[in-house]
């Protein structure tokens, strides 16, 4: 069901709908229901939300491509689904090209038009899931990069006062799958502002990231020792896509716990007890371990709790066998922690956000 459109002083009206279903909205299919959704299509409703004599002043959700939720109840706060559209070259500097992409772009489709356009350097990044929106809230990465290794910018617009600011990388504390807009409390902008632009600096010239494994295999497999940024595109597409099941055919949220890092000293123990564990030396002297590994050594691909399980390609990955509800992955999820530490010591941190 949808309010009456409520329309500002400049004749414009806000997109509010009530009783919405939130199945279709987020990748792991999970049930529940907002009880207020606004469709945030330009920066100008930002505004329009924060002036809104009802809804101004009520809790807010920000809601992107739903690919990094676990839904386990219903949304009393209003959520804004961002769908803010538009990507292209904003300027090119002699030492890069500065992309400038709409929030509610799929992120995919974002790289895509990058490496069409002949502007390279996301293409480890391919294929990752969500809004180009969502990807600074969780710096996203993947072989060997971050987001916060190709964002020049961010454009936010502030839930109280409706101001706009831009944000250079500098100012977001990235951090592992972590950065301001993701923390709460003094400094954190969850809940506090809306990202509704996101420029990308591509450096220029253009150097190939090929550190991984599982690119370095293809280098072998197929005989290409200096591939091209489209090459590395088609590859990591086709790494992911053995790996990791399409949303659209069974719901998941991709990886749902990150990578731990210990220290040396932890990682030589473990290496002691189980000499094939997967593990990456990171440049600051610490280990990123791949979680897929541990738990995968626990036992308990294929596992189920409900209707979600363990997917049986890939350990990292909690799917949606078919009716599964909220609780029931956050119960499977807590069990799998468990398991880990209780074998390796390491307690296992969740990627998705739980609510």
């Amino acid at each position: 069901m949808s309010l009456p459109p409520v329309n500002p002083p400049n004749g414009l009206a806000l997109d509010i709908e009530s009783d919405v279903n939130l199945k279709p909205y987020n990748t792991f299919g999970l049930p529940a229901t907002a009880r207020r959704l606004v469709r945030i299509r330009s920066e100008a409703d930002v505004r329009r939300v924060v002036d809104h004599p009802e809804l101004g002043l009520a809790p807010k959700f920000v809601l992107g491509g739903g690919s990094n939720l676990v839904l386990t109840k219903d949304v009393e706060a209003v959520v804004l689904k961002i769908e803010i559209p538009g990507i292209r070259l904003l300027e090119e500097r002699r030492d890069a090209w500065i992309l400038e992409v709409g929030a509610g772009v799929p992120w995919h489709e974002a790289v895509a038009w990058s490496i069409a356009q002949g502007y390279p350097g996301l293409e480890n990044l391919a294929l990752i899931p969500g809004t180009t929106g969502a990807a600074p809230v969780q710096n996203i990465g993947a072989y060997g990069i971050e987001l916060k290794d190709r964002l020049d910018s961010v454009e936010v617009v502030d839930l109280i006062t409706g101001r706009k600011a831009v944000l250079p990388a500098e100012v977001c504390a990235f951090g592992y799958r972590d950065s301001v807009f993701k923390q709460t409390g003094f400094g954190g902008l969850a809940g506090k502002s809306v990202i509704t632009k996101v420029r990308l600096r591509l450096p220029k010239p253009w150097q190939p990231s090929l550190g991984y494994l599982d690119l370095e295999r293809k280098m072998a497999e197929t005989g290409i020792t200096a591939p091209d940024a489209k090459q590395i595109f088609d590859w990591v597409c086709a790494i992911r896509r053995a790996k990791l099941p399409d949303p659209a055919v069974i719901g998941n949220a991709g990886s749902f716990f990150k990578n731990p890092v210990v220290t040396e000293e932890q990682c030589r123990d473990i290496i002691g007890r189980d000499p094939h564990i997967v593990h990456y030396p990171m440049p600051d002297g610490t280990v990123k371990l791949a979680a897929g590994w541990l738990i995968d050594a626990c036992g308990w691909k294929g596992k189920t709790v409900g209707g979600a399980a363990v997917y049986e390609k890939q350990a990292l990955v909690l799917v949606n066998k078919g009716e599964a509800r909220g609780a029931e992955v956050v119960t499977l999820a807590r069990a799998i922690q468990e398991s880990v530490y209780g074998r390796f010591g390491i307690r296992l941190e969740p990627e998705p956000v739980v609510i």
